[in-house]
C-alpha cells in the first residue's frame, strides 16, 4: 500500500495513431552503406549515413567545391592547435588547389607557424618552463615576430603580411616549406593575424612596440572585413579552432560589412573543432544566418584527423 496521496496516471484512454501515419524523420534509405573495397574515398563519402553529421560533412564540401567552381571566396580561420598539430601542409596544398583563398590566424596560430619557419619547432613544455617564469621568452620569437611587426607597420602592412615578408628573409630553408605563412605570402594569398594584448607571448618580450601591434592588427581586421564582404552568395568561411578570438571577429565583421551597405546573404559557415563551444556555435554557425539565409554547420572532431579527411574529400570531387 503506497503512502502516497497521488494516484499514478491510468493511460487506458491514451490515443494512438498507427506507426505509417506518424512517419518518422530517419528513415532506412538514409542509413549507411558497408564500405567497399577498392571504393576509395569518394565511395567512402557516399556510403556515409544522411543523417546529422554524415549530412553536414557531405554539405560542407558541396559547399567548398561550388564556392571554388563559382570563384567565391574560401576563407580559413584558424587557432593555434591547428598549425601545432602539423596540419600546415595540408592547408597549403588547398591553397594552391584553390580551396582556400583567404587565412586567418589568431596570436598562437602565427606564433607556431613562425616557429616552425624559423625552427622547426614548436609548442614549448610549459608546465617545465612556468615555475621560473621561462615560458614564452624565446628570444628568436620574440624578437623577429616584433621587428617583423614594427617595420611592418612602418609600410602599412598588416601582421599576417609583415610575418611572411619576414619569413621570406629569415626562415630556415629546411623548414620553410611547413610554414603556412610563408606559403601564402609568396603565393600573395592573404593572411590577417588577430591578437588580444597579454595573450601572446611576443608581447612580453622587451622588443614589443604595443602601438605597432595595435595598428597592425586593426589593419588586419579591416581587410579581413573586406574578404567577409566578399562571402555574399555562396561563399564559405570555416572556424578551425579558435574558440574564442576568432568567432567574435567574425562576428563584428559580419556586422561593420552590413553597417556599411554591403549586401552579405546567402553564404556558408563551418565550425571544425573537438569541442562545440558556445561562441562559435552563436557566433560561427548560428547568428550570420538570422534573416539572410545561408547555412552554417558544426563538425565535431580531432583537427588531426578532420581537416585531412575534409581536404582529402575536396581533392576527390575536383573536375
Amino acid at each position: 500500500m503506497s503512502r502516497y496521496d497521488k494516484e499514478p496516471l491510468d493511460f487506458t484512454a491514451l490515443k494512438t495513431i498507427p506507426i505509417r501515419d506518424r512517419g518518422g524523420k530517419v528513415r532506412i534509405e538514409d542509413f549507411a552503406r558497408p564500405y567497399q573495397k577498392g571504393a576509395g574515398l569518394g565511395g567512402w563519402l557516399e556510403r556515409l549515413p544522411r543523417i546529422l553529421a554524415g549530412e553536414a560533412f557531405r554539405a560542407v564540401v558541396d559547399a567548398v567545391v561550388a564556392a571554388r567552381a563559382r570563384g567565391k571566396p574560401i576563407l580559413w580561420g584558424m587557432g593555434g592547435h591547428v598549425i601545432k598539430c602539423g596540419l600546415a601542409p595540408v592547408l597549403i596544398d588547398l591553397m594552391r588547389r584553390g580551396h582556400a583563398t583567404a587565412f586567418a590566424m589568431n596570436g598562437s596560430a602565427a606564433i607556431h607557424d613562425f616557429e616552425i619557419a624559423i625552427a622547426g619547432a614548436t609548442s614549448e613544455d610549459v608546465e617545465a618552463a612556468l615555475p621560473d617564469g621561462r615560458f614564452g621568452t624565446a628570444e628568436e620569437t620574440g624578437r623577429e615576430m616584433n621587428q617583423a611587426i614594427i617595420e611592418g607597420d612602418r609600410d602599412s602592412l598588416g601582421i599576417g603580411e609583415a610575418l611572411g615578408r619576414r619569413l621570406e628573409a629569415i626562415a630556415d630553408p629546411r623548414f620553410a616549406a611547413s610554414s603556412l605563412v610563408a606559403a601564402a605570402y609568396r603565393a600573395s594569398v592573404p593572411v590577417t593575424v588577430h591578437v588580444a594584448f597579454g595573450t601572446d607571448t611576443p608581447h612580453t618580450h622587451p622588443a614589443a612596440d604595443p602601438g605597432a601591434i595595435g595598428r597592425a592588427t586593426h589593419r588586419d581586421f579591416r581587410l579581413f572585413c573586406r574578404l567577409v564582404s566578399e562571402l555574399n552568395d555562396g561563399g564559405v568561411y570555416l572556424n578551425a579552432g579558435s574558440a574564442v578570438v576568432l568567432p567574435e571577429v567574425f562576428l563584428k565583421a559580419v556586422s561593420a560589412v552590413r553597417n556599411l551597405g554591403c549586401r552579405l546573404e546567402e553564404f556558408t559557415t563551418v565550425n571544425l573543432d573537438f569541442l562545440q563551444h558556445y561562441r562559435p556555435r552563436v557566433n560561427v554557425v548560428e547568428r550570420p544566418h538570422a534573416h539572410s539565409g545561408g547555412r552554417g554547420f558544426a563538425l565535431t572532431g580531432h583537427h588531426e584527423l578532420m581537416l585531412p579527411l575534409l581536404a582529402a574529400a575536396l581533392i576527390e570531387r575536383e573536375s
